[in-house]
């Protein structure tokens, strides 16, 4: 067909696409992977699922860029002030690694491709660089140093393919060979030839095979061939140019290119075939009342995650866009409507996709909330045909709410399912055993078995011990030091030595927790003295 006889009109943003304020004024690079977002934000790393809904945040890490691995397992976390480089498991949380880069400092941008991980540092005028990190290397990893720039370089790499770029007017961007041992000046990109200024954004598709860069004045996000270094596409003309610096990325298939900026008026992000530069969808964002500048950009499956800064408050905010760009999947799940805080619960669903082939084995992610606040995130798995189950104890009484999250895959969108179980608290009892007579300055050892729902549970709540002795003197209640330690199947234990004779009763009291209600036993014991010889 000839060029310019039709023009394909990207579809509008849905109604889904949503913008959240974050409450931070700094950071704002974001990547996803796992079925989550991690978002830089200062003093922390936010965590949001894949429908843009908060998760949890990792406090005290003033993280200045982010990576993740491509199966969402590992993050990494760019570190300015204390010039380290930290990686974290993306299911805990936990630190798995910290790497010092006091040679290399202020490390900024970030980029991962296999083994390596390249870190783009620097703080001021002409110190600026690249670094390389052999993360196969373990806690002793190999640094291999390249490329020396104006500033903080812009750094994107996949394959053996290392692209640096540099903030200087016109912007170069420099190509390298990487291999284990060290890496080799591939060629250069002269912005003169192209004129393009102020490098705004860098990225390279999955196979390493195109580069794609994103200029402030460029109204098109332009794309070189990485062995030729030769200009093999246009993605635009972007109708939002001439304001603040453009952002760019790439699908993780690498079928789509997605690039936006802030304009005076709002925000506008423009998804394209990656192959034919057509414009597939377009997502504006407007009427917020001031002027709006996008700072990072990344794909979530092919939907996409943006963070935007509100430049009158200076608060990030999150924008998550659904692209409509696959097929929909489709997750269901069902849970018990009613139910205690001391059941386990059974929760059944089924992953289908498009086609209604089976999905096979995929992972989903699960996050239970209580009552909207509390909650906790685990794994399940689907079966062949796409039907799944797990079971969980909340032990806590009120309104349960599970979401479950299949993350996609390159052909297929990703979808997420919610059931509620309304828990009310279980009733409660003791089973207290002890002797039924005692001899006085004997120990005496009681044991006993706390119960929810007629099955044996632990609490974190103590057992209150009140004891009464009645004899010739009257009555005395005392009481003990309370019981803390229960083993998870219930069971406790605590020991008295009678100071007196007379007829003892010891009751065991519990206050309820969050899954049951309060309870007692007592037990009598008859003390007497002992026997004379």
């Amino acid at each position: 067909m000839t060029a310019g006889l039709f023009v394909v009109h990207a579809p509008a943003a849905s109604a889904a696409d949503i913008t959240t304020d974050l409450g931070i004024t700094s950071g704002g690079d974001v990547v996803a992977g796992g079925g989550k977002a991690f978002i830089a934000g200062g003093d922390r790393i936010l965590v949001v699922n894949a429908n843009g809904t908060f998760n949890t945040a990792v406090d005290g890490l003033s993280a200045r860029s982010l990576a993740i691995t491509p199966d969402g397992t590992r993050l990494y976390a760019a570190l300015r002030d204390p010039n380290e480089v930290m990686e974290l498991d993306t299911t805990t949380l936990d630190t798995t690694r910290e790497i010092s880069l006091a040679e290399y400092p202020c490390p900024t941008n970030l980029a991962l491709s296999g083994r390596w991980l390249w870190v783009g540092y620097g703080c001021d005028q002409w110190d600026g660089g690249v670094v390389g990190i052999d993360m196969a290397s373990g806690h002793r990893s190999r640094l291999i140093r390249v490329a020396s720039t104006y500033a903080s370089p812009k750094v994107a790499a996949a394959g053996n393919t290392l692209v640096v770029g540099d903030a200087l007017s016109p912007a170069t961007l420099s190509v390298y060979d990487v291999n284990a041992f060290h890496t080799t000046l591939r060629g250069i990109i002269d912005g003169h030839d192209y004129h393009a200024g102020f490098l705004g954004d860098l990225a390279i598709t999955p196979d390493g095979s195109t580069i794609i860069a994103a200029f402030l004045n460029s109204a098109e996000y332009l794309a070189w061939d990485t062995t030729s270094l030769q200009e093999v596409h246009a993605y635009g003309p972007d109708p939002s140019s001439g304001y603040y610096a453009p952002v760019v990325a790439v699908s993780p298939d690498g079928t789509h290119v997605a690039g936006g900026r802030g304009t005076k008026s709002g925000l506008v992000v423009t998804l394209y075939d990656s192959a034919t530069t057509t414009p597939v969808y377009t997502g504006t964002l407007r009427d917020h009342g001031a002027f709006m500048d996008l700072q990072s950009l990344t794909f979530s499956g092919n939907d996409l995650f943006a963070i935007w800064k509100d430049l009158a408050t200076h608060h990030l905010h999150l924008w998550r866009l659904e692209t409509g760009a696959l097929p929909e999947s489709t997750l269901t799940l069902t849970a018990p409507s009613t139910g205690t805080g001391a059941d386990v619960l059974t929760l059944t669903g089924r992953l289908t996709l498009p086609d209604g082939s089976a999905p096979g084995e995929q992972p989903l992610s699960v996050t239970r909330y209580v009552n909207d606040s509390a909650k906790l995130t685990f794994g399940a798995t689907t079966a062949e045909d796409g039907t799944f189950t797990f079971k969980d104890q909340p032990r806590s009484a009120g309104v349960i709410r599970y979401d479950v999250i299949w993350n996609g895959s390159p052909t297929v969108h990703w979808s997420a399912a919610s059931a509620t179980v309304t828990l009310v608290k279980a009733v409660s009892s003791i089973t207290l055993s002890g002797p039924e007579t005692g001899i006085l300055g004997t120990q005496l050892t009681f044991s006993g078995v706390l119960s929810m729902g007629g099955q044996p549970v632990r609490s974190s709540t103590p057992l209150r011990i009140l004891r009464e002795v009645t004899n010739s003197n009257g009555t005395v209640v005392t009481a003990l030091p309370p019981v803390s330690s229960i083993t998870p199947d219930g069971r406790f234990r605590f020991r008295d030595t009678p100071a007196e004779a007379g007829e003892y009763s010891y009751r065991v009291e519990f206050d309820g927790d969050r899954a049951g209600l309060p309870t007692t036993a007592t037990l009598d014991v008859t003390v007497e003295e002992a026997p004379q010889e």
